[in-house]
């Protein structure tokens, strides 16, 4: 990468919580915040926001009679992109461009409107649902929210969609398109619909009484996927050697031929082109650490797993993933694993998972962090984060 692109700032909020200082603190327990909720009337795992992060949400209903009517994927956008422009000291900044993605978009508010579509059909639709249920009304609102007039863009490339909103920020400023680009994504997939969804594949955690480890713990046979809310937001910026959260120091990307809509290959051979491709770019043999996508399938951590085996050999970085204690939060977890990253590079600090402990590389002082998503259509992005 010829010129370096860095995250001047950010903000989110999950079931971590919404400052860097307590999801960090979160982390370091190394105890999940996974908590068992009804969806489908049956007991759930599921990430969902902790009463504090209700309360931010609430109080922004509050600000604005038109907040009132938003997804909650929009209201996550909002208070997070508010944190990243805090963070960044944009300040009043007005001609900034914005991509924030999410991979279902408006999901509870769309629930919502067609239920009751189903159960009143004579009833006469409110002009609101269009506007308020597609997935551009994300980044729309956040350009409203913070009163920038630059671009506005959303998009969905399922659960590596975040990652790809970063890459569409290094175009654009690589580009001169730009001098300020927000990025991230935001999903709220908590409703019986869509956990009846991933129940239909086959791929939601069965496991009653303790939260269930990822497949790639060994002997592990069955699937521990299961489903959180969150957003993740970041402030992007050629490097002139301003203050910075970290340095884009490489990426990667990659598409691979499957042969089920919804599968990686056993390899993983788009992920593995992904880290190749990044690692390059960064001109960079390895790593101290990998953020994996690892969403808590067997076939999609263990072909991942190989992916990173292939590429590393027997020098394989520290691993982690954060869906152990936010869920997979589909298109804002490539976002959520971006955070996290710059967390370990700031606090000089690795955190393990709690149940697993794959402990090659550094402990101490990281510089270079991978991160990687995947998503549905074969489709793979690794990003290196460096201080």
């Amino acid at each position: 990468m010829q010129e370096k692109i860095i995250i001047t700032g950010m903000g989110s909020i999950s079931s971590m919580g919404s400052t860097q200082e307590e999801i960090w603190k979160n982390y370091c327990t190394q105890t999940t915040r996974i908590t068992p909720c009804c969806f489908n009337n049956c007991d759930t795992w599921v990430g969902k926001l902790h009463p504090n992060q209700e309360e931010l949400l609430k109080n922004l209903r509050k600000e604005n009679p038109q907040f009132r009517r938003l997804d909650k994927t929009v209201l996550l956008s909002i208070i997070s992109a508010r944190q990243a422009v805090k963070n960044a000291g944009w300040g009043e900044e007005k001609n900034i461009s914005i991509n924030l993605g999410s991979s279902r978009g408006a999901t509870q508010l769309f629930e919502k409107y067609h239920k009751n579509f189903v159960q009143n059909k004579e009833d006469r639709l409110t002009p609101l649902v269009s506007p308020t249920t597609t997935l551009g009304n994300i980044s729309s609102w956040v350009a409203y929210d913070i009163g920038s007039k630059g671009a506005s863009f959303s998009h969905s490339i399922t659960c590596s969609t975040a990652l790809h909103s970063i890459l569409n920020g290094i175009a654009w400023l690589t580009s001169g398109m730009t001098t300020k680009f927000m990025a991230g994504g935001a999903e709220a997939p908590l409703s019986d619909f869509t956990i009846a969804q991933m129940r239909a594949l086959r791929i939601y955690s069965e496991e009653k009484g303790s939260f269930p480890s990822l497949p790639i713990e060994k002997n592990k046979t069955t699937n521990s996927l299961v489903l959180g809310e969150a957003a993740a937001v970041f402030c992007l910026e050629k490097d002139k050697g301003q203050h910075r959260q970290a340095t884009i120091q490489g990426f990667g990307f990659s598409t691979e031929l499957i042969e089920h809509n919804v599968s990686l290959s056993a390899e993983a051979e788009c992920l593995k082109e992904a880290m190749k491709m990044a690692l390059k770019n960064a001109n960079l043999e390895t790593v101290d650490s990998i953020v994996m996508h690892a969403p808590g399938t067997l076939k999609g951590d263990v072909s991942e797993y190989k992916a990173i085996q292939h590429l590393f050999g027997e020098k394989i970085p520290h691993l982690i993933s954060t869906k152990y204690t936010t869920g997979h939060t589909f298109g804002a977890s490539g976002a959520i694993s971006i955070e996290l990253a710059i967390l370990m590079l700031k606090n000089k600090k690795l955190i393990n998972l709690p149940y697993e402990s794959f402990s090659a590389g550094n402990k101490n002082n990281p510089t270079n962090i991978m991160v990687n998503a995947t998503g549905f259509g074969g489709n793979a992005v690794s990003i290196i984060l460096s201080k």
